[in-house]
């Protein structure tokens, strides 16, 4: 697997597709890691299919990147940083940029920092919980510390505990990352971001936030609903897949 480094850090990343293709940038989620995400549900396939050049990085403290376990190592700007350096490094100059969940708010920092670099952008599982905060986390740092898994009672910590011990994830990483990584953005950071963004949320996702709050700020926003999906099913859905193809191709 190729690998860059950046911040004093070594970083792991696919470069897939087509390779005289529009690229595209994926950015993962919060436990996640670059095949899960992405080539799992058949991300790769799709986009690589249709003529892009398809660019996965693993974000810090996920997959095969390099894991610190300081808290302040995980801010969203840090790892939007990462994600322009693989960029860099590719030496691309713009791209399409897709981010799910944790990735989406990624991709916001990046086009904020960065906005010459992001043609479109993608926020996948993300809605207005991008500014007023995303529900649910609780308690997801101490599930990911315990000791056994047998010691965690919340069902959604025990469900991101399975994840990573199934994954063999850093679970310190894991912890350090959840505790910084969901900084908020401003109604007036949101409005900066003049990048066309699309917004895709699941109707049964009780993690995003509204997707059509979140566009009311954008300057230049489409939303689809992926109907009947929650939060993890959204990721490889059909609708979801080409409403993102329509988008690219229409920047």
């Amino acid at each position: 697997m190729p690998r860059f480094r950046h911040d004093q850090l070594d970083f792991a990343y696919f470069d897939e597709g087509e390779p005289s293709g529009d690229p595209v940038l994926l950015i993962h989620g919060f436990a996640s890691n670059k095949t899960v995400n992405w080539i799992g549900p058949g991300w790769v396939k799709t986009l690589g299919g249709a003529g892009y050049r398809v660019i996965a990085i693993d974000n810090r403290g996920h997959g095969e990147s390099d894991k610190p376990h300081e808290t302040e190592a995980y801010v969203p700007e840090k790892m939007a940083a990462d994600a322009i350096a693989l960029l860099d490094h590719l030496e691309i100059g713009k791209a399409h940029v897709m981010g799910y969940s944790m990735g989406a708010r990624i991709g916001a920092f990046m086009s904020l920092a960065a906005p010459e670099r992001v043609r479109s952008v993608v926020f996948g599982g993300l809605g207005i919980g991008m500014v007023h905060g995303v529900g649910g986390w609780e308690g997801i740092a101490e599930a990911l510390l315990a000791p056994s898994i047998d010691e965690v009672t919340q069902e959604r910590g025990r469900a991101f505990r399975t994840f990573a011990d199934q994954t063999g994830s850093d679970r310190i990483a894991l912890a350090a990352c959840i505790e910084s990584s969901r900084k908020k953005l401003t109604p007036e950071q949101v409005r900066e971001i003049t990048t066309p963004a699309l917004i895709a949320v699941g109707t049964k996702d009780d993690i995003a936030g509204s997707a059509s709050e979140l566009a009311d700020l954008l300057p230049d926003a489409t939303v689809v609903d992926i109907p009947g999906r929650d939060h993890m099913l959204a990721v490889g859905d059909r609708v979801y897949k080409q409403a993102t193809l329509d988008f690219f191709g229409a920047h």
